[in-house]
């Protein structure tokens, strides 16, 4: 199984940026626990403040022979129709993760722009979000 993990804008500063809202952990550690938990994965990790970056990444999924795609895109999520549409435009699914739960957030951030395009979304269980999606992807048959 090979998977893109894929985050967006600000997620570079995790452990750096509001702690009490995103937590301690670093990026680079999420990483690091998902490759410890699923060695017999294949991950590529990807990080951009860029949207156009993030979407040329959603594009690549079927390229690159993706499973699937765990995708933070951060606060592009409230905002990204470009975004949404990227997920659309795919085959490859796609879950959405957030750290924090937007829906317990500013009332901006209550509703997800790209959450509907993607197959599911995972919001305010931290880190382990992430390894809920990978563990979905490992363990559903694809359709």
């Amino acid at each position: 199984m090979k998977l893109l993990i894929l985050n967006g804008p600000n997620l570079n500063m995790l452990g750096q940026r509001e702690p009490e809202t995103y937590g301690n952990m670093s990026l680079t550690a999420i990483q690091t626990n998902l490759e410890e938990a699923f060695p017999h994965i294949e991950f590529v990790f990807y990080q951009s403040n860029h949207e156009g970056e993030l979407i040329d990444r959603l594009h690549s999924g079927a390229e690159n022979g993706f499973d699937g795609i765990v995708f933070n895109p951060g606060g592009y999520s409230h905002t990204s129709v470009a975004l949404r549409d990227a997920i659309s435009a795919i085959e490859t699914p796609v879950i959405e993760v957030h750290l924090s739960n937007i829906a317990a957030r500013e009332s901006f951030r209550h509703h997800s722009v790209t959450a509907g395009a993607a197959l599911g979304m995972i919001s305010g269980l931290g880190p382990t979000g992430y390894r809920m999606a990978v563990d979905y992807f490992l363990n559903t048959e694809p359709a």
